[in-house]
């Protein structure tokens, strides 16, 4: 009897722990899913005289957004960053753009470096980065248009791309590096032991592959850890017009640092 109890008292304890870090799971996973380094609004983010930065006001924040400006470029290379980090880590190794004579744009998410305010929702996400392109599209009236996201960015980019596709301006280049078919799919392969109903960050990105135009690129690790290639094996599948580069002996962080890499974005954008 005594035993009985004890264990009924054993499960209902571990039954109470579950259900409260489940329910800190559903209402703090902006703590688990994003991990922004704040940046002093004085210092700056690249110092290179063709470069600017600026804010693009937002419903409740400003957020921060850095640019390549080329004197005549052919088009413009805007890019949705990962999910560490700020502007400071992720605006570099802009020569080969300029090579390219691209201009480039990356933007900050809410409290990621300048950036103000707080990631609250998914569509707030998806909204603000819809924000930041027209914004800018007006610049790029007629030059060549490619949307790139790495990690986190990838559903981003996916959306964006998609969006601008059903709106009769489908970019010219659609490259995601280190892509998820879905938040969802990767959270329970990360975490089995979650219910997929407390992920509010699904982040459907094979939804948004599959209605994209015009050319898509995918590049993935073939040691990525974080970010199985299978993800993106089951991506390239869903798309009209896509082509993996599959890149041997990369990770999940240094699979842009591989030559293979410059030298497959370089002949892409070369072809635009």
């Amino acid at each position: 009897m005594v035993y009985a109890i004890f264990s009924a008292s054993v499960l209902l304890a571990i039954g109470a722990i579950y259900v409260g870090a489940i329910g800190w799971l559903y209402f703090r996973q902006e703590r688990l899913l994003f991990e922004p380094a704040p940046l002093p609004l004085d210092e700056p983010i690249c110092d290179d005289e063709d470069t600017r930065e600026f804010f693009v006001e937002v419903p409740g924040a400003r957020l921060s957004v850095a640019q390549l400006m080329r004197p005549n470029p052919r088009g413009v290379f805007f890019f949705l960053h990962g999910n560490s980090g700020n502007l400071k880590k992720w605006f570099v190794e802009l020569d080969a753009f300029r090579q390219a004579n691209f201009d480039v744009v990356m933007l900050d998410y809410r409290g990621f470096g300048k950036s103000s305010g707080q990631i609250e929702s998914e569509e707030q996400l998806r909204s603000d980065v819809v924000a930041v392109w027209h914004q800018l599209a007006p610049m790029y009236e007629g030059k060549r248009v490619v949307i790139s996201g790495q990690s986190l960015g990838t559903g981003l980019a996916a959306g964006l791309a998609a969006q601008l596709s059903s709106e009769g301006h489908a970019p010219d280049l659609t490259l995601l590096v280190s892509p998820y078919s879905s938040m969802k799919v990767l959270a329970a392969e990360l975490y089995p032991w979650v219910p997929l109903q407390v992920l509010r960050y699904p982040l459907h990105t094979l939804e948004h592959a599959a209605k994209l135009l015009g050319p898509v690129m995918l590049i993935h690790g073939e040691k990525d850890e974080l970010i199985p290639i299978r993800h993106s094996e089951t991506l390239v599948k869903s798309m009209r017009s896509a082509q993996l580069l599959r890149v041997d002996g990369a990770g999940h962080s240094d699979v842009h640092q591989f030559p293979t890499v410059r030298k497959a974005l370089m002949s892409a954008l070369g072809r635009l």
